[in-house]
């Protein structure tokens, strides 16, 4: 077992006599598991130490502490794809009356096992070179919870339906009229209610294969189908991922009002709604495309919490950097420059209007933009960018913008390398972009991949660093957190905030993560009206004001956690809801 050890500034001893470490089994053995370092003090070797936890009992000044790396298990294999290919240990347990979270980056294993739950795979148990059976996999699970499961799916006593986690491949699978492809899913005599509860009468006409649905709606036409089944467990895999705030809250709450019939399990990267629609969640750690680990369930509260700190403390194993939130004060917008104005805009288009009040973007801020989709966010930044003219007013600034937008085609044929090299060297040769950009993102390991084969994730990484390194005086980015699992959505927010911070830049967030868009904002634009009809932009406002407003329009209320002072979104008509709707608080109390 590989061991961290940190010795502390703690150690007030002058000269160490090394009592604190003549109970350590390794040195009466003989070995030089500690020796003297400077002034002294005791130096640890880590390749020697085996972590018994005697030693930081006998130090009388707590100074050292030993910290267990994430590693392989050596026991727990469920199934491994073939020579040094990936393995993953131990499942998630689907529970009757309960909504299951399974949390964890990309490309750790969380799809395969809802893979195996539902019966799609057979596990091997690690004996990748003979066919599975289930044979096998039921002796092995003798006398646990998930005998019961893989006996039922053995003799298929036990139906489930699985809503995938790529929509956006579904044209090219499914062919026909949406309403259809539905009525053909509906096992459940509920095609009117599901239709009704998810907004879908007004695209049931609509062919899937033409390209006349967004990702959204084919987000709320995969999820519908899967609603529409009448089976014994549901798994949704990122059911939020395309929609906006408003959708993914009436997603969650169809789902957990499902999961007090049926078992369900939830793959999810949005941790606002996690916390809302869970009650337990299973986090999953690892080395991505290597091997992955299913921890035991957590309460949702504790699991979150224990995520954002990358410390599982029962096991005494660091998995990941600590992710902070801080209630911070906002920034005083007065007190900064104005770098662009805008006069009441307004953009027509057939059967479309959008209304901009008049407002300023200063200097060193990060302004959010939040709203329901097809309310006209792109359409203002890209007015903003001088993409498009707005039909009234103006946009008054004589400043360089880097544009990223929400829809990124690789269009570019080369490798990563020969798109830096070309559109920003500045990767390669500013040390603020290196140490900030290139080495957060972990761009080094796509360098000699050709663009058009990155995964959704990985493209969204290299066109938000190509839009941070322009030389530009604001930048607009569209849906960074788009296709980035919970980790990488947390790094992005800090990595934009500190090259905006530190090179005194401004920029623009359009996003529909809570977490991410309060983790990244000085102030925010607030957008509502009738999707595809009408929008109506209003602010920038204070975080805490903009973020009231909107929270209102969404009908819920957050609080801080008291630990981590991360959003929670408060239970519908819990004491904290009420009483903060009733003090008109939506955001958080102060």
């Amino acid at each position: 077992m590989r061991i961290a050890v940190l010795l502390r500034d703690r150690c007030k001893s002058k000269n160490c006599t090394r009592e604190c470490i003549k109970f350590c089994p390794r040195v009466r053995a003989g070995d030089e598991t500690i020796v003297m370092g400077e002034e002294g003090k005791p130096i640890i070797s880590e390749e020697l130490c085996v972590g018994c936890g005697i030693c930081i009992h006998k130090c009388p000044f707590g100074a050292i502490k030993i910290i267990g790396l994430a590693k392989e298990l050596d026991t727990d294999l469920v199934h491994q794809f073939g020579k040094n290919s990936f393995r993953l240990y131990r499942l998630p347990i689907p529970k009757e009356g309960s909504c299951i979270g399974i949390l964890g980056p990309n490309g750790i294993g969380k799809t395969t096992a809802i893979k195996i739950l539902s019966g799609q795979i057979i596990p091997n148990l690690g004996n990748y070179k003979n066919k599975s059976s289930w044979d096998d996999v039921l002796e092995y699970y003798a006398g646990t919870e998930l005998y019961n499961h893989f006996n039922q799916i053995n003799s298929k006593n036990i139906s489930s339906v699985v809503k995938p986690q790529y929509v956006d491949r579904l044209p090219k699978i499914l062919k026909g009229r949406i309403g259809d492809i539905l009525k053909k899913a509906d096992s459940s005599n509920n095609y009117d209610k599901i239709n009704d509860q998810l907004g879908l009468f007004s695209i049931l006409d609509k062919h899937i294969e033409k390209g006349e649905i967004s990702g959204g709606e084919l987000q709320l036409i995969s999820i519908a189908a899967a609603l529409l089944k009448d089976v014994n467990i549901y798994f949704f895999d990122e059911p939020s991922s395309y929609l906006d705030i408003h959708q993914r809250l009436k997603v969650a709450r169809i789902i957990k009002d499902l999961s007090l019939k049926k078992k369900v399990l939830v793959i999810e990267h949005d941790l606002a709604i996690l916390d809302f629609l869970c009650d337990q969640v299973h986090l999953v750690y690892g080395d991505e495309g290597a091997y992955g680990v299913v921890t035991y369930p957590r309460g949702v509260r504790h699991a979150i919490n224990t995520y954002l700190s990358g410390y599982l403390k029962e096991e005494n194993i660091r998995f990941g950097e600590k992710i902070e939130f801080f209630a911070h004060p906002p920034k005083q917008r007065q007190q900064m420059n104005i770098l662009v104005t805008y006069d009441n805009l307004s953009k027509t288009y057939e059967g479309f209007n959008l209304d901009v009040e008049n407002g300023v973007i200063r200097q060193g801020e990060i302004v959010g933009i939040v709203g329901p989709n097809a309310i006209g966010k792109t359409t203002f930044v890209k007015m903003l960018a001088g993409e498009i003219k707005p039909t009234e007013g103006k946009v008054e600034h004589d400043i360089k913008i880097s544009y990223k937008p929400q829809y990124i085609t690789p269009d570019f044929e080369g490798t990563v390398r020969e798109l830096f090299e070309k559109k920003a060297q500045a990767l390669f040769t500013s040390s603020l972009y290196k140490a900030e950009i290139f080495e957060q993102f972990n761009l080094k390991y796509l360098l000699d991949k050709k663009i058009d084969t990155l995964s959704g994730g990985e493209l969204q990484r290299v066109a938000t660093a190509n839009c941070l390194v322009q030389d530009a005086d604001i930048y607009l980015v569209d849906e960074p957190s788009a296709y980035l699992d919970s980790e990488q959505r947390m790094i992005t927010s800090r990595t934009v905030r500190r090259v905006i911070e530190k090179s005194g830049r401004s920029a623009m967030i359009v996003d529909h993560d809570v977490y991410f868009i309060d983790m990244i904002s000085d102030a925010l634009i607030v957008f509502d009206g009738i999707p595809g009809k009408t929008g109506k932009a209003q602010g920038p406002f204070s975080l805490h004001e903009g973020m009231n407003r909107f929270l209102k329009d969404v009908d819920i209320t957050f609080r801080r956690d008291e630990d981590t002072k991360r959003p929670r979104v408060n239970k519908p008509d819990s004491y904290m809801d009420r009483k903060q709707r009733k003090e008109g608080e939506y955001y958080y109390s102060i």
